[in-house]
């Protein structure tokens, strides 16, 4: 706000370059020569480098790493990368890109995920290491229970095909890097990036490099949702750059780069049913989802998961069946967004189990609260639930909003809806299957009082420093800020694996937490001392060490420090999250979406609908969400007001499109987003159920409160005008469609039965 942050961007270091990338204009063609000679001769070219099988692939996952730095044989989709190029200035390096001659043959294109589903040669498959003889990259199956059986005694079921188009993040800040080869050999790489650990692993693998010679510091991040969550091409074009030059290489993109490099949310055709009793029991869910994953892997793995077992809570109910497959396409990869891999199936749940409640002539609130899971149980697939705060948050939100006098009593094309969500609170098992902890912090604290925090957790807006600071200031008992907090440098600050699955808070909180308990004991130690008093009666409160059992004996912070360091010199400390208790089942895919905790939300929506012009207003979200205990409450408030902005854009706008596999809207006058005139006015309601693992018992809110605003929405349209939506976004014109489709249906007559 002050603008004094240092972003990627701000960075100027002596003799830099700038970097562009020559991308391909084929969404799916054979490679048949580049010749760079016209771009290496140009005056102010610096260096020009092409794809190469010497280079390792890379990826997030170990499970799929099939990306590259640049095309090797062929292009896989429009924008794809084929050839880098360093040059004296950006009007240059443009023209050097235009430069480069690629010869290309075209290969068949794959648009459609049930094409990708077919039996293809070889050469048309987009990555022939894949197991399958079609374009699946990933298929999961998973059935708890009878569920045949179960639908077979249901008394009640609702079912639809749910269909949802990509979306992007639309972060302010676009992907930038910057990457300095030094003469002695070793890598530096500034990077807007959620993930430095990670970023710090692949480089290290396609520079043929030890980690150890390779730095990665990331600077203030404008914006990531997911969208910087992955190691990118552009980060090792610009290290392939400036190990050929000798020089620092910076990529800044222009805003269709960041468009065509995507890795938002998945389009998905979801097919679902579910049953209850005619006493409003939940039975059964039966889940089918078909993914489109784009051109490379990404958290695609993961994601065919999510979209399934994340279903299954916040309700209790003992039988359920999901398919999930992901395919390959020829367009932008797909990746990680906010509230990964559960948004699209939510909304399906969440609207159905609204036509649950108007069969068994329950109110959907009610409905609801029948069917909640416990505290301290476990799922029908074996997720591990501590604290639930879920029936909370239904009371709290529907009392606020009046729901009772307002659910099918407001004027025609005025309607509220109410939905539930269910979401992690950090990875319980770490992505790469070693002992590295999760997360890791570093404490010291020298005679002049103040306390130095280090640790990889990557701050990129969501407060994670302001949250370690406050955990540590919290067991020192002193204020925030004498706590400096160094998070960006893998030179500097021990490893954390990255702000991705909401794992920060809960994971390098709790480390920061530990660290602090250690200095604290210190600290206690030292008062004893000078006291001659029992170090186990002291605490630390109020920038004094001070004797429980008589209060008034007490010792300054600073006169302990000055005791405890007396020959020793700065106290330091360590703290690790290492994983979560061992918990899961024993089936295929059971760790997929363990968390050592997990998030609730219930949310109320009120809104009008203009049935002549067909545009949907939300007037104000009653938003109540679990997030253990608020450790920071307004940073828990802001996070769910960003996420309420994020969901309403998908649920009512936001349209990621293509023509011919070409992004038609690639800039954000294209890519509609909600401004602030379109949002609501916001009542936020924290409930803190108070986890037992979490530090000071907190859990997540940065992005399970994504998840219930979209199919309140839709339920709060169906409350206006009697009208259910199935696909995404509810734009006036489906809305206008819908309200036609409902006045032919009424206007039909009833069918006579002939004696």
């Amino acid at each position: 706000m002050t603008g004094r942050s240092v972003y990627t961007d701000d960075i100027r270091l002596p003799g830099t370059l700038v970097g562009k990338i020559l991308r391909s204009p084929w969404p799916h063609a054979k490679i048949v020569s580049i010749d760079t000679a016209k771009a290496e001769a140009m005056r102010g070219v610096r260096a020009v480098v092409t794809g190469s099988a010497d280079l390792a692939t890379f990826g997030v996952l170990p499970i799929s790493k099939d990306e590259v730095a640049l095309a090797v044989d062929k292009v896989i989709y429009i924008g794809d990368c084929v050839a880098g190029v360093a040059a004296d200035d950006e009007e240059i390096a443009l023209a050097a890109c235009e430069a480069i001659d690629v010869d290309y043959e075209e290969l068949r294109t794959f648009l459609k995920p049930q094409d990708a589903l077919k039996n293809v040669s070889p050469e048309l498959k987009l990555h022939p290491d894949t197991r399958h003889a079609s374009n699946l990259q990933k298929e999961v199956t998973q059935e708890f229970g009878n569920v045949d059986e179960a639908f077979s005694q249901a008394t009640h079921q609702a079912s639809g095909d749910f269909r949802f188009v990509g979306v992007t993040h639309a972060f302010t800040e676009p992907h930038c890097v910057i990457a300095s080869y030094e003469a002695d050999g070793r890598l530096t790489v500034w990077s807007a990036t959620q993930v430095p650990h990670y970023l710090h692993r692949d480089l290290a693998a396609v520079m043929d490099m030890p980690m150890h010679k390779i730095r990665v510091i990331r600077p203030m991040v404008g914006g990531a949702f997911g969208g910087k969550s992955d190691p990118f091409p552009h980060e090792m074009i610009a290290a392939l750059l400036s190990r050929k030059t000798g020089r620092p290489v910076k990529i800044l993109f222009d805003r269709e780069e960041v468009f065509l490099t995507n890795h938002g949310r998945h389009p998905t055709k979801t097919t679902i049913r579910v049953g209850c009793s005619a006493e409003g029991k939940l039975s059964v869910l039966d889940l089918d989802a078909l993914i489109d994953g784009g051109a490379w892997g990404s958290f695609g793995v993961v994601t065919t998961y999510y979209n399934g077992v994340l279903s299954v809570g916040p309700y209790r109910f003992d039988n359920f069946r999901y398919r999930g497959r992901r395919v390959y396409t020829n367009k932008p990869p797909c990746g990680a967004m906010r509230g990964h891999g559960a948004v699209n199936s939510r909304f399906a749940f969440e609207v159905l189990i609204d036509e649950l409640a108007e069969k068994c002539g329950m109110d959907a609130a009610e409905f609801r609260l029948s069917n909640m899971l416990g505290s301290n149980t476990t799922t029908l697939n074996g997720f591990r639930i501590t604290s639930h705060g879920t029936e909370e948050c239904i009371r709290r939100a529907v009392e606020a909003s009046g729901w009772f006098d307002k659910r099918g009593k407001l004027p025609y094309g005025e309607g509220i809806g109410l939905a539930c969500g269910f979401y992690i609170s950090g990875s319980a098992l770490r992505i790469n299957w070693n002992k590295v902890p999760q997360s890791t912090v570093h404490l010291k604290v020298d005679m002049d009082g103040g306390v130095t925090l280090h640790c990889l957790a990557a701050e990129i807006g969501q407060g994670s420093d302001t949250m370690m600071a406050q955990c540590v200031a919290e067991v020192l008992g002193i204020p925030i800020d004498w706590i400096r907090v160094f998070s960006k440098d893998s030179d500097t600050d021990p490893i954390d694996l990255g702000s991705y699955s909401s794992r920060v808070t809960f994971m390098a909180g709790t480390a920061a937490r530990l660290a602090a308990e250690k200095i604290r004991t210190e600290l206690c130690a030292a008062a004893a001392r000078l006291t001659d008093r029992d170090a186990e009666g002291f605490d630390t409160r109020n920038g004094e060490v001070v004797y429980r059992p008589s209060p008034d004996v007490r010792v300054s912070y600073l006169d302990a420090l000055l005791e405890a360091i007396a020959g020793e010199g700065a106290l330091l400390a360590r703290g690790c999250y290492h994983d979560a208790p061992s918990m899961g089942g024993t089936h295929k895919g059971a760790a997929a979406g363990l968390s050592p905790s997990y998030s609730f939300q219930a949310y109320v929506t009120q809104v009008k609908v203009d049935p002549d012009t067909g545009f949907i207003r939300p007037v104000k979200v009653w938003a109540a969400h679990d997030c253990g205990k608020a450790l920071n409450p307004l940073a828990v408030e802001m996070q769910i007001e960003g996420c309420l902005h994020m969901g309403m854009g998908q649920a009512l706008m936001e349209s990621f499109g293509y023509n011919k596999l070409n992004v038609v809207n690639p800039s954000l006058l294209d890519y509609k987003i909600p401004s602030a005139l379109e949002m609501p006015d916001v009542e936020v309601i924290i409930v803190e159920s108070n986890d037992p693992e979490g530090p000071f018992g907190a859990k997540e809110a940065g992005e399970g409160p994504l998840l219930p605003i979209l199919p309140s929405v839709a339920n709060a349209v169906t409350d206006a005008i009697g009208v259910q939506f199935y696909e995404l976004p509810m734009t006036p014109d489906r809305v206008l469609a819908g309200l036609e489709r409902k006045a032919r249906s009424d206007a039909r007559p009833e069918r006579q039965t002939v004696p």
